[in-house]
């Protein structure tokens, strides 16, 4: 049942529903309250569309109408120094403690180290770009809030389906993880816990319910309290980092330096393949962006917490990558549980123990961490009614989206039951590199873009400057993903370096941040576009399958059930605002 709200002024404000899982809380708009609404609502599909393609959010929509939309506001609780560990536990899991084995052993060799580094920067930029949205639209909904204020509904959605596709698999792909090291924990090969299915295809037939218990418990802890979850996550991610250390200096006493020849088999073109894949092992800050709505002081927390964890997690990826090589030949190391088999090969079996624990340690706060994210961010979603606005609802004792973590761990679940790290991996890679990409070209946008302020000139020359820092990376990544020349580079750099010069020396800045700001615009932001989309050019064409299957399922979605309930809400909200206004 819909009831109205008083707003700050005494108007009539966005209804609140009370709870229930009948058909008004899940399909309440009224493009959906009959058939012959809904079809009045497609045969409109061409003008809502347009609507929904021009149609920009306001910051103070994101920070004050969507959050009246969740019944119940998320408690202010944490600090800089929740935040730095939630970064930490968000990323050190399972990229480092899997990924490194397998790309090392099929892609970089030694040079892993430099595929962390390329992988570190671009990550460290993409964090640059979050910081400064976080500071000034601190709301749960994260990249998808960001993207709506400044690219509008329709890009904001096709990159909130990437969002929890990126959540989804990155969550199964780490439960998987801990499947693994728990086995070699219990003195078992990696693989001896999951249930073999013959009849299923490859890649699919390695069951893992191990997996689907680890989910649903940690799940749990998430759906309570957001605050515990931040104290038991720093606890385990204190003892994370002391395991980590172990790791170091133990294996570094086992090192040999002939172990580093050759320190790059597989060429430059292997580096870069594996720095995509790695890319895995860094997601998670993102994460930290959707809780600038429960954190004390936004303005001060948020870089902290953010910029600090990363430059944390980038030195210590790049001292264990160092570690790993230094100890086995790049041919001898497990793909599957790499750190505790080196400890193996060079006589030290019981430290293997340590290091799985350590490493389910790690996974357990990665999977944490993304269960508290994850939800955060499809609950703002579904404050615009994209997705169903059942998901938006903050359960008023915990404090926390129940809904939201309830409906992401089921499907997390599910997808890592099934399927294989390496497929998981690649596929999470691309979507989170799309989102990074996007936000960063939003930021750009942020600050050379203001509709009442920009003239029609500047506006213009914004344009033609991103459509040629955009083609130029494409092309660039094309290029290097088909040929071995190098003749296309030298197209295709200068292109995009003078697109970004001309940015930067033609088009005036509509807006400077209030608080903090990305240094250095548009080269930072322009740079992280480029790095991106190379790193995109170095995945394979399955994937890039994958990932277009999934687009177009978002799409058939999109005309078929959220354009028309966002736009159903979107009108809703214009009107409710001319009554107010009317009545003032």
């Amino acid at each position: 049942m819909e009831q109205p709200i008083s707003d700050a002024n005494g108007g009539e404000g966005i209804r609140r529903r009370s709870c229930g899982c009948g058909k008004e809380d899940f399909l309440p708009e009224e493009s959906f309250q009959s058939w012959e609404n809904y079809t009045k609502a497609l045969k409109a599909t061409p003008v809502r569309l347009l609507d929904r393609l021009t149609a920009r959010s306001a910051d103070h929509t994101e920070l004050v109408e969507m959050k009246a939309r969740s019944q119940h506001q998320m408690k202010k609780t944490l600090t800089w120094w929740d935040l730095m560990w939630f970064g930490v536990g968000a990323v050190i899991g399972a990229g480092i403690f899997v990924l490194t084995g397998l790309e090392t052993k099929k892609h970089a060799g030694p040079a892993v180290v430099l595929s962390y580094v390329v992988s570190g920067i671009s990550a460290m930029l993409s964090v640059f770009c979050y910081t400064e949205f976080a500071v000034e639209i601190p709301a749960a909904g994260g990249s998808f809030a960001y993207l709506r204020v400044e690219l509008g509904d329709f890009v904001a959605f096709i990159a909130a389906g990437n969002i929890i596709l990126e959540y989804i698999i990155g969550s199964a792909a780490v439960a998987r993880s801990w499947t693994s090291y728990f086995a070699t924990l219990c003195n078992h090969h990696p693989n001896d816990f999951r249930v073999h299915v013959p009849a299923f295809p490859d890649d699919y037939n390695q069951l893992d319910p191990i997996a689907i218990v680890v989910i649903l418990i940690i799940g749990t802890f998430a759906m309570v309290s957001t605050k515990g979850s931040s104290r038991l996550n720093y606890v385990a991610s204190i003892l994370h980092v002391v395991v980590i250390l172990f790791i170091i200096i133990a294996g570094l006493t086992k090192a040999n330096s002939k172990n580093f020849t050759p320190f790059a088999p597989y060429g430059p073109r292997g580096i870069f393949v594996a720095s995509a894949v790695l890319f895995f092992a860094y997601v998670g800050f993102d994460a930290v962006s959707t809780l600038a709505e429960e954190t004390k002081n936004p303005a001060k927390d948020i870089p902290i917490g953010l910029v600090g964890s990363m430059v944390l997690t980038t030195f210590a990826y790049c001292i264990l990558a160092v570690t790993l090589c230094l100890m086995q030949p790049y041919q001898q190391i497990d793909a599957d549980a790499p750190f505790s088999m080196a400890f193996e090969a060079v006589g030290w079996g019981w430290a293997k123990y340590i290091v799985a624990a350590g490493a389910i340690k790690g996974m357990t706060t990665v999977l944490l961490v993304n269960s508290v994210g994850q939800a955060r961010y499809l609950t703002h979603i579904a404050r615009t009614h994209m997705v169903s606005p059942w998901f938006a609802k903050v359960n008023e004792k915990t404090g926390t989206p129940v809904n939201a973590t309830a409906s992401m761990l089921i499907a997390t679940a599910i997808i890592a039951f099934f399927t294989t790290m390496e497929i998981l991996s690649n596929l999470l890679s691309i979507a989170t590199l799309f989102i990074f990409m996007l936000v960063a070209i939003g930021l750009i946008v942020r600050r050379y873009y203001n509709s009442s302020e920009t003239t029609t000139s500047d506006r213009n020359k914004l344009i033609i400057c991103l459509v040629l820092i955009i083609g130029s990376s494409i092309a660039t990544a094309a290029y290097w993903g088909t040929s071995d020349g190098w003749v296309g580079f030298a197209v295709t750099i200068p292109t995009w370096f003078l697109s970004t010069l001309a940015l930067w020396l033609g088009v005036p800045q509509a807006k400077k941040p209030q608080v903090w700001g990305v240094p250095f615009v548009p080269w930072l932001p322009s740079i992280s576009i480029a790095i991106n989309f190379f790193l995109l050019g170095s995945i394979d064409k399955a994937s890039f399958e994958r990932f277009g299957i999934w687009t177009g399922i978002l799409l058939i979605y999109y005309f078929l059930f959220g354009l028309h309930a966002s736009y159903d809400i979107a009108m809703e909200s214009k009107t409710q605002a001319r009554e107010i206004n009317g009545s003032v």
